[in-house]
């Protein structure tokens, strides 16, 4: 079913689907309107027709009178072919004629106009003595001649009938064709067009990857998608060398503001140690200490951010236990829980293994604790922190959850962006890039970083892909 929707969705359905309408709608349009002119056509030369073959039995009544009228209508209706003929007494008696069966109500209404009805017509074989009687529809017009006669004269609709019957044989076969038609376009388009456009989906995830290497496909045949192919490449192009260029400088800038750090820091540490620095001054160094060392993680942490999300961090891809991992960065985390008087609970299964790098993922778990310690204390009552490793589908979940304030909802699509702390979390400590790198992770290992709300409290769930040799 999902196969099925799949192909629904796509341009290459939805385009023959509007190509089948239309050929439809203009093949059903000309077949009725050919069938309907034709139809009039055939109306129009069956009366006239009739119109003709009644003034012509109305000049043998008057040139030869009734007797002559019988001789002329009992030849005719020997005749073979679509013309009908009946002629009647005053008293509704049949006299001459091919006609055996005829609703009463047609002769008595002889107003000499045309209209289908149906009747029962005399077929007689040679040699048959019994007549072969079988039911038609006719046009047929009834005029009164003088003496009371009534002269029926008609012509089988059978040939109009076969030929409706032809125009729905070429309107099943148009149907057939149009449907053929549609799915000789569904392929076409299928082949040609989508096969480009996967092609451009394919590179966009490359992209999207990290490899910003990745091009789209010019064939050379100078068409639309050559000329947008071409145009995107350059794009990336520019783009590449953008990001080339902003990751040089930040890492230029990162390198260089930190070696003036560690060396304020290392003269700071030198100064602490002399014995004549008095003890303002001494609590004023040991301020700018924790400064520099802050200032130098925060710029530790921006490389490595840059570093996860470029795809070069050293990344060594093999199957890591998250459950181990939870279990050892809960033990890591109970002594700062119990120094605040916290609650942090473990709840992991024996094992979960993905396939990622263990070291970052051991620091996206921790920065999630430490986000829930540090920002999770609700206004009143204890603190409770919990971390849950379970899985769910082809997933593991690893889930760290609170009972503080939360974030609101329409916040947390930003609060993983770097340097971004709401109004309440301003006065802890911190450079507001725990979730940014937490969501690195996250992406370099094909996963997802969620953010929900348990009522109160925030809960952050890691979600990665199940590895190949995790438990099934």
């Amino acid at each position: 079913m999902r196969g099925l929707g799949r192909f629904v969705r796509t341009t290459a359905f939805k385009l023959s689907l509007i190509y089948l309408a239309v050929f439809a709608a203009l093949s059903l349009f000309l077949i009725v309107s050919i069938a309907d002119t034709t139809n009039d056509l055939l109306s129009r030369q069956l009366q006239d027709t009739i119109d003709a073959e009644i003034q012509g039995l109305a000049e043998q009544y008057r040139t030869g009178g009734v007797s002559r009228l019988i001789r002329v209508v009992e030849a005719r209706s020997k005749m073979p072919g679509a013309s009908l003929y009946l002629l009647t007494d005053f008293s509704g008696n049949v006299i001459a004629g091919n006609v055996s069966d005829l609703p009463s109500a047609v002769l008595s209404s002889a107003d000499g106009i045309a209209r289908p009805v149906p009747y029962r017509r005399l077929a007689t074989d040679i040699g048959d003595e019994q007549p072969a009687v079988a039911s038609h529809k006719a046009l047929v017009r009834v005029f009164v001649l003088p003496g009371g006669f009534r002269l029926l004269v008609g012509r089988d609709l059978a040939e109009r009938e076969q030929f409706r019957d032809v125009v729905w044989r070429a309107v099943k076969l148009s149907i057939g064709a149009v449907l053929l038609l549609g799915l000789v376009t569904w392929l076409f388009v299928s082949r040609r067009v989508l096969k480009r456009i996967d092609a451009v989906s394919v590179t966009a995830k490359q992209i999207m990857g990290g490899d910003l290497g990745g091009r789209l496909k010019v064939d050379g045949s100078g068409d639309e998608f050559d000329r947008l192919a071409e145009s995107l490449n350059t794009m990336l192009d520019r783009i590449e060398q953008l990001m080339h260029g902003l990751k040089e400088v930040s890492d230029n800038i990162a390198h260089d503001l930190k070696t003036p750090l560690t060396r304020m820091r290392i003269r700071v540490e030198q100064a602490l140690g002399d014995p004549n620095v008095g003890e303002a001054s001494r609590e004023a160094l040991g301020a700018t200490l924790e400064d520099c060392d802050g200032l130098i993680r925060t710029f530790e942490a921006l490389l490595r951010i840059a570093r996860v999300e470029a795809g070069s961090a050293g990344v060594r891809t093999q199957p890591v236990d998250v459950a181990e991992i939870a279990r050892e960065v809960a033990e890591l985390y109970e002594p700062v829980a119990e120094e605040q008087e916290a609650t942090l609970t473990v709840t992991v299964p024996e094992v979960v293994v993905v396939a990622g790098d263990r070291d970052l993922l051991a620091q996206a778990v921790a920065n999630l604790v430490d986000n829930a310690l540090k920002y999770g204390r609700p206004a009143d009552g204890s603190q409770r922190v919990s971390l849950t490793v379970t899985r769910d589908g082809e997933e593991a979940v690893i889930a760290v959850a609170d009972n503080g304030p939360g974030v609101p909802e329409a916040d947390r699509g930003r609060v993983t962006q770097r340097f971004v702390r709401l109004e309440g979390s301003r006065t802890a400590p911190g450079s507001g890039l725990g979730l940014s790198l937490v969501q690195a992770v996250a992406s370099l290992h094909k996963g997802t970083l969620m953010l929900g709300d348990v009522a109160p409290g925030l809960v952050a769930e890691l979600r990665l892909p199940v590895g190949a040799a995790g438990p099934k």
